[in-house]
């Protein structure tokens, strides 16, 4: 009888430290963020965005080679007045092209983190859900490279159970990530 408890007490025991047995896993969220469909309406909105700015800063390009021909041609025949007006006309619209394209390139990024800042989250809450429902006490980020040295035999990819729970295809490839 009483081997019969060790025995029992062994396996039950045993059972236990199998259980509480820590599970860890990887995922890298940029390949789970850029195989999201969203991303394809983030990049073709960032694309018209780029566009509009293309468009924008080629009008004043148009106009000042315009004027800057114009000069050219006739700055023997200005007063010094006209001259140092065209001149500025000329400067100020240099100027303006290159205002616009900072500023642009602050709207670019200002806009990218905008609407990427939804999807991000839905990866995240993805990540969060699978690891919850997996049991897992931590989960690395390989995106964020903060990882020295683990074993992949030990530790679980949870790649493919996010992109289920997104419903990304698990054959679906990541997009290029925007610049």
């Amino acid at each position: 009888m009483m081997k019969l408890s060790l025995g029992l007490v062994a396996l039950f025991c045993a059972t236990t430290v199998a259980q509480a047995q820590p599970k860890f896993g990887y995922v890298n969220s940029q390949e789970i963020i850029f195989s999201m469909p969203e991303l394809n309406d983030v990049q073709a909105s960032l694309e018209k965005l780029q566009k509009d700015l293309e468009e924008q800063l080629e009008i004043i390009q148009v106009e000042y080679n315009n004027r800057l021909v114009e000069y050219q041609k006739n700055a023997a025949n200005y007063s010094d007045a006209i001259r140092q007006s065209k001149e500025q006309e000329l400067m100020s619209l240099q100027q303006r092209y290159e205002e616009l394209g900072k500023a642009g390139s602050q709207d670019m990024q200002n806009q990218q983190n905008k609407l990427m800042q939804p999807v991000i989250e839905k990866a995240r809450a993805a990540i969060d859900k699978v690891s919850a429902e997996g049991g897992y006490i931590a989960v690395f980020d390989m995106a964020a490279g903060s990882l020295a040295y683990f074993d992949k035999a030990q530790m679980t990819d949870i790649a493919p159970m996010v992109k289920k729970e997104l419903g990304i295809p698990e054959n679906a490839t990541p997009a290029v990530p925007a610049q």
